[in-house]
């Protein structure tokens, strides 16, 4: 059984033939009111590279709202020492880019380094 994606109850082709007026009133507030607002240039910018582009595209603008035009596209995210490659899918519809390329890593804790503690100087040396 294939689960067919949906998103307030309109599927992806849906999603694609609605207008931006009509798709903005589907997103939750704190999108909803960032894109009546407007886009900023950058945004602008990157959204018609991605239109346009078949090959990903580099991009530092981690605040662009996935749109449904942008789902099966690629994008490479600066998350401030990298390029993250992010394959939109549509469930990521409605985030943003940045939430996706992460800028922290884990932190692995090991065995304490020497000089860490009084006795690790009479530890042997790994």
């Amino acid at each position: 059984m294939v689960k067919i994606f949906t998103y307030r109850g309109k599927t992806l082709e849906e999603l694609k033939e609605l207008s931006m007026d009509e798709f903005v009133k589907l997103l939750p507030a704190r999108q909803r009111r960032s894109l009546k607002r407007g886009m900023t240039v950058q945004q602008k910018r990157l959204l018609e590279r991605i239109r346009t582009k078949e090959k990903a595209v580099k991009t530092h603008v981690r605040s662009l709202i996935i749109l449904p035009e942008m789902v099966d596209k690629r994008v490479l995210v600066h998350n401030g020492k990298e390029w993250v490659a992010v394959d939109i899918k549509p469930e990521m519809i409605g985030y943003r880019l940045g939430e996706f390329a992460l800028t922290r890593k884990t932190v692995r804790h090991s065995s304490p380094g020497v000089g860490a503690t009084k006795s690790s100087k009479f530890m042997p040396l790994k």
